[in-house]
């Protein structure tokens, strides 16, 4: 006898709730069908399924997407680095205090002594003819950020080498839920083949039919849900082992939307749109935000990331606030939606000679006009860099692009050899926008405050009608 055992997965969601509605079509379907058909089915997500780009996740910081998974009655799911590092201590902490579904990640430590009571290390689903199935979750280690928020993110290899023989003793079929992206994926697959399937994410990979790694299926369904995966795996009773795993990615942006999701994510937005509403100053005209140009907000905003992080300068790019401030009153929701990227300060050491180059780069018209997405930065296009502590005398060429003449602090040219500390959105810390930033061996984040709670700063001290008075 031959046993079908049928899951669906979700991965890097990022709060993407135009989208959910389509989930929930796709998922209730499938859950019909195989009820109907008498089939094991299992729901489970891979991570980053909360993003505070988006006013509901920033409201009730991440509780409203459990909510939301509760409702399709999701079984299993692992934390993505977005809910690991964007939320307090407390916030994570309690953050599945009311999920419906298990949720593992073996890989998450609390640096408190106190684990959150939700936290499975790994999970064992028995199908109804008795096949034990292990799921066990993994998180990417940033580590930089988890540990100044009280949480430490162990070695994945050093985890699944202590927990894959143990799970093997308890189950049939092991499966990985990997919040690690897929070079991680894939090396995993070569050390374990106990590992029957890695189920994704992280990296926004999109395998429309599976890759095979020795004998582990890796799958991952791209990002924000265009796209849901399905795995099926096929066990013989006879011979006691699993004889077939396959893996398909489904584009779902064409169905339906599902109408009483619809109406749950209306109330929701209705229920953040009330709790972000609270004033925070009151202006008597709008505060203009360009993009390629030098503005007062976006100075003012810069200073205060210099002096809020003590560094010997800072530079922060345009790009970085959305839209004009409207006149009146300014709410936190404003303020959320005009800068809603979940980006911290971040401080590194560089030398003259590495700032100066680091300052040349930054105001070439490629960099500047660079559409991005990714990093932390959810808006359009980087940005004219702007500077505090920093004298940056530059001349405009006829074909737009910036020549640096020279860049002065405290009135003294740049020494080439004297380290000096440099505030910088943490996103050039990533990647290779700025080399020399993230090139930079030591690195020290600002957590919890976004840039946004720096504007709120910015905007109570330098906007605010009753500090003028």
């Amino acid at each position: 006898m031959q046993e079908k055992i049928y899951i669906n997965y979700t991965n890097d969601l990022h709060s993407n709730f135009e989208q959910w509605p389509r989930v929930a079509t796709y998922f209730k379907q499938a859950r019909a069908k195989h009820m109907q058909d008498e089939e094991t089915h299992w729901i489970v997500d891979i991570g980053d399924h909360v993003d505070r780009v988006h006013p509901i996740s920033e409201a009730f910081m991440g509780k409203a997407n459990v909510e939301l998974m509760n409702t399709i009655a999701y079984d299993v799911a692992t934390i993505g680095n977005n809910e690991g590092i964007t939320l307090s201590h407390e916030d994570l902490y309690h953050l599945y205090d009311r999920a419906s579904f298990d949720v593992t990640c073996a890989n998450l430590e609390s640096l408190t002594g106190d684990m959150p009571h939700w936290l499975n290390m790994y999970t064992v689903r028995t199908s109804d003819s008795g096949v034990r199935v292990a799921m066990i979750g993994m998180t990417a280690p940033f580590n930089d950020y988890y540990h100044l928020l009280q949480w430490h993110i162990a070695s994945p290899y050093e985890k699944l080498q202590a927990y894959v023989p143990k799970i093997k003793a308890e189950a049939d079929i092991i499966i990985l839920l990997s919040h690690l992206g897929l070079n991680e994926d894939q090396e995993i697959a070569r050390r374990f083949p106990d590992i029957d399937v890695i189920i994704g994410g992280h990296t926004h990979h999109l395998l429309r039919t599976g890759e095979l790694v020795n004998n582990t299926l890796l799958t991952a369904a791209g990002k924000h849900c265009a796209f849901v995966g399905d795995v099926i795996l096929t066990w013989d009773h006879k011979r006691k082992k699993l004889i077939n795993k396959e893996a398909y990615t489904t584009d779902i942006t064409h169905l339906p939307l599902d109408q009483q999701t619809v109406v749950q994510l209306n109330d929701w937005e209705e229920k953040a749109i009330h709790k972000l509403n609270q004033t925070i100053v009151q202006l008597d005209e709008p505060i203009e935000i360009k993009w390629f140009q030098h503005t007062e907000i976006m100075q003012l905003l810069t200073d205060t990331v210099c002096d809020w992080t003590k560094a010997d300068c800072a530079m922060l790019n345009a790009g970085l606030l959305l839209d004009d401030i409207p006149a009146g009153k300014v709410s936190y929701g404003t303020v959320h939606r005009i800068c809603p990227h979940p980006i911290n300060p971040c401080v590194v050491p560089l030398n003259g000679r590495q700032l100066m180059e680091v300052v040349r780069q930054s105001l070439a018209k490629s960099f500047v006009e660079l559409k991005l997405k990714g990093f932390g930065f959810r808006g359009e296009v980087i940005g004219q860099m702007i500077f505090s502590g920093l004298n940056v005398v530059t001349e405009t060429h006829e074909n737009g692009e910036v020549y640096v003449k020279d860049v002065h602090m405290d009135g003294k040219p740049l020494q080439p050899d004297i380290i000096y500390q440099v505030a910088v959105p943490d996103m050039f810390t990533f990647g290779r926008l700025l080399p020399e930033v993230a090139r930079s061996e030591e690195k020290h984040y600002f957590l919890p405050e976004f840039l946004r709670d720096l504007l709120v700063v910015t905007l109570e001290k330098n906007f605010d009608k009753k500090n003028s008075l």
